[in-house]
């Protein structure tokens, strides 16, 4: 099968992290993937924030957790019974003990429609290298915090997408769910 149709085929959202540090050479790698993202005009409206401190990390998820569970109160009984499963295996149910938390941070009018671009390159970079990746939106439940944005350099009209857990898989990559087939009309 072709290495990059196989790539995609393969990448799973890992929750569950062995503590070995990503080198430096690789999540550069990763980035650059992430950085030639297309973009409306070539805008290219995004940056990053590469979190690897492992005391700024506890602190996320000292922030986050209160904040997920509240989040969770109040959200409808369809995701909480899918979560309570996720839930159950892990002690942080927002970064999962990632040893890479990163914040694609964009601004301008294309920003919606690129980042997330920007974010597919990155799990599919990380993938062929062997690192697991996890979107997680309940990630910016911590950027009201002060110190987080100050810490994160957030400006004004900038905003998270992501963040993307990376790190080595504990248990290698998860079996990939059963996917519908796919709907398509050709004209």
């Amino acid at each position: 099968m072709n290495p990059v149709i196989e790539n995609i085929m393969t990448r799973r959202s890992v929750r569950s992290y062995d503590s070995i540090e990503i080198a430096k050479d690789a999540l550069q790698t990763i980035i650059d993937a992430g950085n030639m993202a297309p973009s409306g005009c070539n805008a290219q409206g995004w940056r990053f924030a590469v979190v690897t401190d492992k005391a700024f990390r506890k602190r996320l998820s000292e922030i986050a957790l209160p904040r997920y569970k509240k989040w969770m109160e109040k959200s409808n009984e369809t995701l909480r019974e899918m979560r309570k499963d996720i839930d159950s295996k892990v002690s942080d149910p927002v970064y999962y003990g990632a040893p890479v938390v990163l914040f694609i941070i964009g601004s301008g009018m294309t920003a919606d429609l690129d980042c997330p671009m920007v974010c597919q390159n990155i799990m599919l970079a990380a993938r062929s290298l062997g690192i697991g990746s996890c979107w997680v939106y309940f990630g910016q439940l911590v950027l009201d915090d002060a110190k987080v944005r100050e810490a994160l350099a957030l400006k004004e009209g900038e905003k998270v997408y992501g963040p993307i857990l990376l790190g080595y898989p504990k248990d290698g990559f998860p079996n990939a769910p059963e996917k519908k087939a796919a709907e398509v009309k050709y004209i």
